[in-house]
């Protein structure tokens, strides 16, 4: 006799990265952020449109679902906050705002029943789960270890900016915190809009810009932040507004919004402010490479304390902080830590899976016996008629070449030798990406040893800053021959120096200081992307494509339609959608 299955909804609601999650008795079964159906970045509000596919994905109704779990808790820290409100008095502006989005989380009962199709009355056991304790299960609990040091860096969620624990089997143990106005998620965000750069998640961008610079700001930088003993830290908050005066946030739905968050002083101590249209100088660049170096020592201070709290060589690392692959990348050099898990939805997404996982084990007390290898947790579509799609959205078929090649290894030839050729190519397979970054199903590839590859798909295919890098897939089993010290890291989390004698053959995925931000990619996880790379390979000698997320400006592509407008509305000579190629025809 079979027992019925225990199902487990996990959600992110109001709040930046909204997303929904399934489990099946502790198995996970759908992974979705609500950007890819609403087709708004970082989209706000409650995840509808996610929760939906996770049933449709699992096979099963509202109904079936026995628990969700909610990555917040209205309650929590309580004392806390009314301490800070005591001691600084924020504006009634302010308080006003932080109680109606709480009360949004707690009255969250309305747009869960009307996603999961229930009754008000009958509702599955709902759990508030704090923030921080969120971030920190969807680190540990999807990770190979039995047991590991946990670090959650972030802006800020349920009042906690940074969280010190230990995991050991189903169990996470809080040891420290680092509680508002303090944080190194503020110290990167403040800094980032002083350089022009104000939607809300453009840090990466300051990332990226970071190695063209030189470090002649670092000593400003450095007293923004002051280190303290055991990992922690104080920010000098004469430097922003967000303690004093409250910052602006819009979570309620669409596109998230945050205010300015740095104060005068920041402008007295950097210079002026850049524009968002003003060219950037070298000076902005400066202030990039600074603030990077200064949130390293930073970063590096934290985890130091942790494992001199742990002494567990093993690191699970979570937060919208732990998004920051290029810090990430040098973790083994300059702490004690020598494995490193990083899930690939670290940001406030993935609140939603730890949400779900600290429920199953945590509060249920159940045994873990999920490892999240790869990150393919989304929608799939099958049977697909690219040929049809094609001319239902551009009628004049004859500017374009379609193939359908039925046999695999027919089919990778041929895209192998576009790439070969110099071709920019969409790929569209399987399930989806969990996740900000593609990895291999719903990407566009590249040939990573031409030199002017980056510039023309920064330029023609994704319209944006020229200073932007472009990501490597390479062989798992490659790994060593083209990168120095690097581990394998299937979801693109870490940035390592590309071997010297390598540097000149891949010059389109090598950044300006010599890195990459490696995925590797296996054979046992993503048998096709590896087929393909691996016919490159025997084609080129070389194991390396370059991959970029198949969007332009706008979230990961979802459906083989929105795939399609992607290709006609850009400058990509060919576009893959399971075994169909594509191909603009010359002029096209």
């Amino acid at each position: 006799m079979t027992s019925t299955p225990t199902y487990v909804l996990g959600i992110n609601a109001y709040h930046g990265d909204v997303a929904a999650v399934l489990l099946r008795d502790g198995q996970l079964v759908a992974a979705l952020e609500e950007e890819r159906f609403r087709r708004v970045k970082h989209c706000a509000g409650f995840p509808t449109n996610a929760i939906r596919k996770c049933l449709e994905i699992g096979g099963i109704k509202g109904s079936d679902v026995a628990h969700v779990a909610v990555s917040r808790d209205p309650h929590a820290n309580l004392a806390r906050k009314a301490l800070f409100a005591v001691a600084n008095r924020p504006s009634a502006a302010l308080v006003l705002d932080r109680l109606r989005n709480a009360r949004k989380v707690r009255d969250l009962r309305g747009p869960l029943a009307e996603a999961l199709a229930l009754p008000l009355h009958g509702l599955p056991r709902l759990h508030f789960v704090e923030h921080h304790p969120a971030h920190l299960a969807s680190a540990f609990f999807v990770s190979p270890f039995d047991d590991a040091a946990v670090c959650a860096i972030d802006g800020f969620g349920d009042f906690v900016s940074t969280s010190f624990a230990v995991g050991r089997g189903n169990h996470i143990d809080v040891l420290d915190r680092v509680t508002f106005p303090h944080s190194l998620g503020l110290l990167y965000t403040a800094v980032t809009q002083h350089l022009g750069f104000h939607a809300y998640g453009d840090e990466f961008k300051v990332m990226g810009l970071a190695p063209y610079g030189r470090p002649t700001f670092v000593s400003h930088i450095r007293q923004l932040v002051e280190l303290e003993r055991g990992g922690r830290f104080r920010l000098q908050l004469q430097y922003f507004r967000h303690a004093s005066e409250g910052i602006e946030m819009e979570w309620e739905d669409g596109s998230p919004t945050l205010g300015r968050v740095y104060s005068a002083a920041l402008d007295e101590l950097l210079g002026p402010a850049r524009t968002a249209d003003e060219p950037l100088a070298a000076r902005h660049e400066d202030i990039a490479h600074s603030l990077q170096a200064v949130y390293e020592e930073c970063m590096f201070h934290v985890l130091n304390g942790l494992w001199e709290r742990t002494h567990n060589s093993r690191l699970c690392l979570a937060g919208g902080c732990a998004m920051n692959s290029v810090a990430n990348g040098k973790i083994r050099a300059h702490t004690p830590f020598r494995e490193l898990y990083i899930q690939p939805a670290a940001g406030d997404n993935g609140t939603a899976l730890g949400a779900a996982y600290y429920v199953w084990h945590q509060r249920l007390d159940q045994p873990r016996s999920f490892v999240m290898e790869h990150a393919y947790w989304g929608t799939e579509y099958t049977d697909v008629d690219a040929a049809a799609l094609l001319a239902a959205q551009d009628g004049d078929i004859g500017a374009y070449c379609v193939k359908s090649l039925l046999d695999e290894d027919a089919l990778n030839q041929a895209t192998a030798a576009l790439v070969a050729d110099g071709k920019v190519v969409g790929w569209f397979q399987g399930r989806m990406e969990w996740g900000a970054r593609a990895l291999g199903n719903r990407s566009i590839i590249a040939d990573a040893r031409r030199a002017d590859m980056r510039d023309l798909i920064n330029v023609k295919i994704k319209f944006r800053e020229k200073f932007r890098p472009f990501a490597p897939s390479v062989l798992e089993e490659s790994l060593g021959d083209y990168f120095v010290d690097a581990s394998p890291d299937p979801f693109m989390q870490q940035v390592f120096a590309v071997r010297p004698e390598k540097r000149a053959l891949l010059p389109a995925i090598t950044h300006v200081d010599g890195s990459g931000r490696v995925q590797t990619v296996s054979q046992r996880t993503n048998p096709r992307y590896h087929a393909l790379i691996k016919e490159f390979e025997r084609q080129t000698g070389t194991p390396v494509l370059l991959n970029t997320s198949f969007n332009e400006n706008e979230p990961i592509v979802d459906t083989p339609e929105q795939a399609m407008h992607c290709f006609l509305r850009t400058k990509m000579d060919a576009i893959v959608i399971g075994n169909s190629i594509i191909q603009r025809r010359n002029g096209a």
